[in-house]
């Protein structure tokens, strides 16, 4: 419990500094009445296993006890965000079941895109639900739901989001990963650099769709560091000088960095065109990135190793399958620990991490302009 207080401590001195560092320490707290989050499986609670199959045991395991749509043993960094703020953990949009869309909702999905690709979830685990769809269910949300709102009984109205809020809400983008991952596919350099202008002009005609129906604040993560994922490290044959000082495949990770820079490009100019918006840069790489590359001195084994899944003598089984090897049953299980792995499967990481993670955004450190969350409805 003392940790627990010292780290609290630790977090709000950050917090401070951070706005102090831009001279906006008077700031008032953001009153977010709801939260809407658009992106891919490290945000995705639910929405995946609602509109394919559902995601199954042990995921869920540390924290919910049971499986809930994420591809994690616990709580995303999307969850940490929603809790710092005060509010429920979001409901998926796709989901029927005792949902309610009263604090915000979630559009993510495992395996979306921000440019929609020529491809399928059978073939390569790529979502239908691109970013583009993802806001068209965005804007017939907002629609249908003002609608039933005014014309609904109070006590009907209590899952359904307050039409006011919308304006008032955090918008939420933490996509891109798999457009990365679609370019290493195709193994094509320079096919790939010549996308990304369009990839992250997507993301901001996304952002322009919802600044124009009223959205003000943005929270926009850029890509994590896909070479530091132990498959990619797990899955080939890799020779020493292929490694950065982490580890990492540097020729991965120059993928991730070249999306991130012209995002960052992009979400600066949006400032320029859209005067009324707030807009935070969010580098989801570097706080990745500095974990992985002190993972022993934050108390986690190797950022390499898998915590869920069978990967020994390149047999690979991932978290939560079963496969005969030479007639023998292999369930692909979680390890005691979790919480002293930085991965999960191989490409999601565990709620320890995640946390980690959460706990140093929030605070504005990773941040442009460096605000915490709760002061991004700010105008530097």
């Amino acid at each position: 419990m003392e940790n627990v207080k010292v780290f609290s401590i630790i977090i709000a001195v950050f917090s401070v500094l951070s706005v102090e560092s831009v001279g906006l320490k008077d700031l008032k707290t953001c009153n977010f009445g709801a939260v809407y989050n658009f992106g891919d499986s490290n945000s995705d609670t639910g929405g995946g296993s609602a509109a394919f199959w559902p995601a199954g045991k042990p995921c869920g395991e540390t924290f919910f006890g049971r499986p809930v749509g994420r591809g994690c043993d616990g709580r995303l960094i999307i969850d940490f965000i929603a809790e710092h703020l005060g509010l429920p953990h979001l409901s998926p949009y796709l989901d029927s079941i005792g949902t309610s869309f009263r604090y915000g909702a979630n559009f993510a999905i495992g395996g979306s895109t921000i440019r929609p690709q020529n491809e399928s979830m059978s073939l390569n685990g790529v979502s239908p639900f691109s970013l583009d769809i993802q806001i068209v269910q965005f804007d017939q949300f907002k629609d249908r739901t003002g609608h039933f709102y005014n014309r609904s009984y109070p006590r009907h109205r209590r899952n359904l989001p307050r039409p006011e809020d919308f304006s008032k809400a955090l918008y939420i983008f933490d996509i891109g990963q798999n457009d990365i991952a679609a370019g290493l596919r195709k193994k094509n350099d320079s096919a790939f650099r010549a996308s990304v202008p369009d990839i992250v002009d997507q993301l901001a005609k996304a952002v322009q769709n919802l600044y124009e129906h009223g959205a003000r604040t943005f929270w926009v993560h850029n890509a994590g560091p896909i070479g530091c994922l132990p498959v990619s490290l797990h899955y080939h044959d890799i020779k020493p000088e292929e490694l950065d000082e982490q580890g990492c495949l540097k020729a991965q990770n120059a993928y991730s960095m070249e999306f991130n820079r012209q995002l960052k490009a992009r979400v600066i100019k949006l400032r320029e065109e859209l005067p009324h918006a707030a807009l935070t840069y969010v580098d989801i790489y570097a706080a990745k990135y500095e974990l992985i590359g002190n993972a022993k001195k934050q108390g986690f084994v190797e950022a390499a190793n898998i915590c869920c899944g069978f990967h020994e003598d390149e047999i690979q089984v991932y978290c939560g399958h079963k496969q005969n090897i030479n007639g023998t049953e292999i369930y692909a299980g979680s390890c005691e620990n979790p919480s002293d792995f930085i991965s999960w499967d191989g490409v999601h990481y565990t709620e320890a991490a995640n946390r980690w993670v959460a706990h140093r955004i929030i605070n504005g450190s990773f941040s442009d302009p460096p605000l915490p969350i709760k002061h991004a409805c700010h105008i530097p």
